[in-house]
């Protein structure tokens, strides 16, 4: 009896639990503290996650500074180009990600939906890379002799908090607009389901993304928020899914700066939020004014 209980404890072994990466500038890296957490979801530990320290904002941030440039000079039709390609990819790991959500505690037809709606929200916004200037850009009526014209140019930097509710479809919902229109971005997964946010970036880094462009850490919004809020290298903040405390201090350590915060409350499971609206939320309206050569009676111009 002693020798048939001793077979069986030899026979077990214990799960060796994956270790989730950040990605910082097209690679993978370790945070830099070392530090990690396990989430729990289904009454078992999803992995090994980093929690992201200061100096790994601050790399995250250098990193997308650097691609913004290259990234806004690429035509819309290009970024479109990789937009569509960022979906065709996920297309491919759709049921990798469904697993995923699953095991972070989705219910099967909502994870199925929510691959499904973030497949076609990168579609949705691929369409709109070569279109959003026609619909915001605009020929202002003037009374001098001048063309004044107003086009929408990218803010720069933005630093994203994505949805703990909608860890992959609000994931997707806050990097496609800000990246159609030339920005980069940092964002901050959920932290309760980080699985899905981390799996996007294998997918990133093989969709024909420039490194820097999407930048993605993990771990506790409370111990990065003040960071990331008075750097003054971010040009905007957009926060989903955080309660009136942090985003009253996040708003406050921004306007030191003159930072954009955008705060949103938002079911991304609903059609209406995906709208050209929200690339224009990350621009700035540049207006350009150009004399109109006039012909005098004489016949002169001037």
């Amino acid at each position: 009896m002693e020798e048939s209980n001793k077979s069986s404890s030899e026979n077990e072994r214990l799960e060796v639990l994956k270790t989730y990466k950040m990605y910082i500038d097209g690679k993978f890296p370790r945070t830099e503290s070392a530090r990690y957490y396990q989430p729990v979801a289904n009454d078992s530990s999803l992995g090994n996650v980093c929690l992201a320290s200061r100096k790994d904002v601050r790399n995250a941030v250098v990193a997308a500074r650097s691609a913004q440039a290259a990234w806004a000079r690429r035509t819309a039709y290009n970024r479109a180009q990789i937009l569509y390609r960022i979906a065709e990819m996920l297309e491919g790991r759709s049921q990798q990600f469904m697993d995923e959500l699953v095991r972070q505690g989705v219910a099967s037809e909502a994870a199925e939906f929510q691959v499904a709606e973030s497949i076609d929200r990168l579609i949705y916004y691929a369409g709109w890379c070569d279109k959003y200037q026609q619909v915001f850009s605009t020929v202002n009526p003037v009374a001098s002799s001048h063309f004044n014209f107003s086009t929408l140019e990218p803010v720069g930097v933005v630093f994203a908090v994505a949805s703990q509710a909608c860890p992959l479809l609000g994931l997707v919902s806050l990097i496609a607009p800000v990246i159609a229109s030339g920005n980069t971005c940092v964002v901050l997964a959920s932290e309760n389901s980080p699985l899905s946010a981390i799996t996007f970036a294998e997918v990133l880094a093989t969709s024909d993304v420039p490194g820097g462009v999407v930048n993605i850490l993990t771990g506790r919004i409370e111990e990065l928020y003040e960071h990331f809020s008075r750097h003054l290298d971010v040009n905007a903040i957009a926060c989903d899914g955080l309660g009136p405390e942090l985003n009253t201090k996040i708003k406050e350590f921004a306007s030191e700066n003159i930072k954009r915060v955008k705060i949103y409350h938002q079911d991304w499971a609903v059609e209406a939020t995906a709208n050209p609206y929200l690339i224009q939320d990350f621009c700035e309206v540049k207006t350009t004014w150009h004399p109109i050569e006039q012909i005098t009676e004489t016949g002169a111009a001037y």
